[in-house]
């Protein structure tokens, strides 16, 4: 029971960090109606501007924690928040108007470049940080011995992800910014006939996925130490198949997908083969569309005419 309860602990805080990057991908497909597959590879980039920012922060001789952590996701937001504001303009808005195929062929070739351009710069090595926020609560010891415990890092992701998200959904149902990105995800054409700029909306819809998916990028990288160029493509099919579990294009889906794979993900590393886990999240996949083909939080789609 009680490594049961620690391996919830860890799905739920790997979950956190997939519906971050999840909540990038709903949001430009329920605008525009298509998969930004350049999205995991904002988030690869995040992970490597803060830890860049981390380096340099430290040669400054800054070693306030907080203060470094805080000015890195500053940092690592604002720089890949203008890499999703170029994705739209160079990727998807020259082929707004053209067959669906054309943007989705137009992310992944962005998807390869920023891989390739993040090998070349920085080498394909494992690029390490040392443990910034050691230690934690311990919550109960089992009779074998088994310690439940919760580290700092894993609070501060909670807290982190959770005020992100909180101020995501205000922003997005309390201002005009937000009442103008739900209007074009209802009818891109009718709410510019209103008067609302859908191309400074869908950018801007861009430019905030892209820097949720930073954010996401330095929790990742704080919380396992560890980074290279290719996390980029794996996190961001996972985040990909968490969206769609959810409910592709609803928001509170995309975090219940998230939570949803960290934690199968988890459980199966730990009681069974750890090299069958992405299967597993993909299997759990197939049996919900199975059932529910628009996902667990998804509404269907009314075809207008």
């Amino acid at each position: 029971m009680a490594y049961a309860l620690q391996q919830t602990i860890n799905g739920l805080t790997l979950g956190l960090i997939y519906g971050l990057i999840a909540v990038g991908y709903t949001m430009v497909y329920g605008i525009i109606g298509m998969i930004n597959f350049a999205h995991g590879d904002v988030f690869m980039i995040g992970a490597f501007l803060s830890l860049t920012a981390l380096i340099g922060l430290s040669a400054l001789g800054i070693s306030s924690v907080p203060l470094a952590l805080a000015l890195t996701l500053v940092f690592a937001a604002a720089l890949a928040a203008l890499d999703g504001w170029t994705i739209e303009r160079v990727a998807y808005r020259p082929l707004r108007g053209s067959f669906r195929l054309a943007p989705l062929i137009s992310a992944i070739g962005m998807s390869i470049l920023l891989q390739n351009y993040v090998q070349l710069a920085e080498g394909p090595r494992l690029k390490p940080l040392m443990p910034m926020l050691p230690g934690g609560l311990i919550l109960t010891t089992a009779a074998d011995g088994f310690v439940v415990s919760l580290s700092w890092m894993q609070i501060t992701i909670a807290i982190v992800t959770l005020s992100v998200l909180a101020a995501f959904t205000w922003l997005v149902s309390r201002t005009p910014l937000g009442r103008a990105m739900r209007a074009c995800e209802q009818d891109t054409r009718m709410a510019a006939f209103l008067g609302i700029d859908t191309d400074r909306t869908i950018s801007l819809t861009f430019v905030l996925g892209a820097a949720l998916a930073a954010i996401a990028g330095l929790l990742f990288l704080l919380y396992y130490g560890v980074i290279d160029f290719f996390i980029g493509f794996i996190a961001g099919v996972k985040a990909f198949t968490a969206a769609v579990l959810g409910g592709i294009g609803s928001l509170p889906g995309a975090v219940l997908g998230g939570l949803l794979i960290g934690l199968v993900e988890t459980f199966w590393s730990a009681y069974f083969s750890v090299q069958y886990k992405d299967v597993a999240a993909f299997s759990i996949l197939i049996l919900v569309l199975l059932f529910l083909p628009t996902g667990l939080l998804g509404r269907r789609e009314i075809e207008k005419v």
